[in-house]
């Protein structure tokens, strides 16, 4: 046994056994969910979006970029945490389930919301993905909001809080990402994801948000994931494609994110508490389910008539492996 693993029930009953209350019913339309509880914001930013006819696309960018100016982790947007240079770089992918479209952005210095920058490069280019300047020269001549690159006062406060001696440790909140996908009521699937990185990262490091199949993978036929934690240890396996086959197998959306964690916790040499995985996901039928290694994970959920953050299990039940 190396470790424990945790994932959401499908039901109601598995709640009711331990004493919890109970889940929001699955099957609703809208249906939004998002990872960490500031994401409930963003979900309910995007229903508000859709409720006003906009786009599955249209919720999905409006969520996220509520979070890019607000999330209270600094792990979004430009208030996220500096690279070792001193350098806030942004990351950020959007898919759509129709017609499999994407576009994505990574390493972006000093755009407002790379979730936009990431649209417009599915709408606008041949291309699916832009990096570095190439991708801020694109956000600049497509009219999005850029701001002065001085990032140093966040760095030295960075610095002071994660001095050398005292690096911060897996599954410190240091890379907090929102993935956030909705089930419109016309059954069509998005999904989008947006960070600043690990604090302290590596000038020109990427991890998996902006990467299909790793960060967010949406499959209009079958369901989408989305994934927050170290993305080296998420886009090695490509886990938010696996969780999408598992659940064209026939698995729910909560035992495709279990599955997912006790395969790489399987082959993976390191500690599961050192993996920092974890994951959202939906099907076309309306059921959502997560699963995650890190005691503080937790996810939002929303739809008409209901918004609540969901935390991890993990205190109630474990599943050893």
């Amino acid at each position: 046994m190396r470790g424990t693993v945790v994932g959401m029930a499908g039901g109601f009953s598995a709640w009711l056994a331990h004493g919890a209350e109970p889940e929001p019913p699955q099957g609703e339309r809208p249906l939004i969910v998002s990872t960490w509880s500031f994401g409930k914001l963003s979900n309910e930013e995007a229903l508000r979006t859709l409720s006003k006819g906009g786009s599955n696309l249209d919720a999905v960018e409006q969520g996220i970029m509520l979070a890019e100016t607000n999330a209270p982790s600094q792990s979004v947007g430009l208030g996220g945490k500096p690279n070792a240079a001193g350098v806030v770089q942004l990351d950020a992918c959007i898919m759509s389930g129709p017609g499999q479209r994407a576009g994505s952005v990574a390493g972006l210095e000093g755009i407002r919301h790379p979730i936009s920058v990431a649209r417009r490069v599915m709408e606008k280019t041949r291309h699916v993905m832009l990096v570095g300047e190439g991708a801020r020269m694109f956000a600049l001549e497509q009219g999005l909001e850029s701001v002065p690159l001085n990032t140093q006062p966040l760095y030295e406060k960075w610095r002071r809080e994660h001095p050398p001696a005292k690096p911060a440790s897996p599954g410190a909140k240091d890379h907090d990402t929102i993935a956030l996908l909705v089930l419109g009521s016309d059954g069509n699937l998005a999904g989008g994801c947006s960070t600043s990185g690990l604090g302290g990262k590596l000038p020109g490091r990427v991890g998996d948000s902006p990467i299909l199949g790793s960060g967010l993978y949406v499959d209009n036929e079958v369901g989408a994931a989305g994934a927050t934690g170290i993305g080296e240890n998420v886009m090695r396996y490509c886990a938010t494609f696996r969780i999408v086959e598992y659940m064209r197998q026939g698995m729910t959306p909560a035992d495709a994110c279990l599955a997912t964690i006790r395969h790489i916790a399987r082959v993976d040499p390191k500690p599961l508490k050192e993996l920092s995985i974890n994951f959202i996901a939906i099907d076309r039928q309306g059921r959502y389910g997560a699963a995650g290694t890190d005691d503080s994970f937790e996810f939002s959920v929303t739809y008409k008539g209901s918004s609540r953050v969901i935390p991890n299990p993990a205190k109630e039940k474990l599943h050893k492996l």
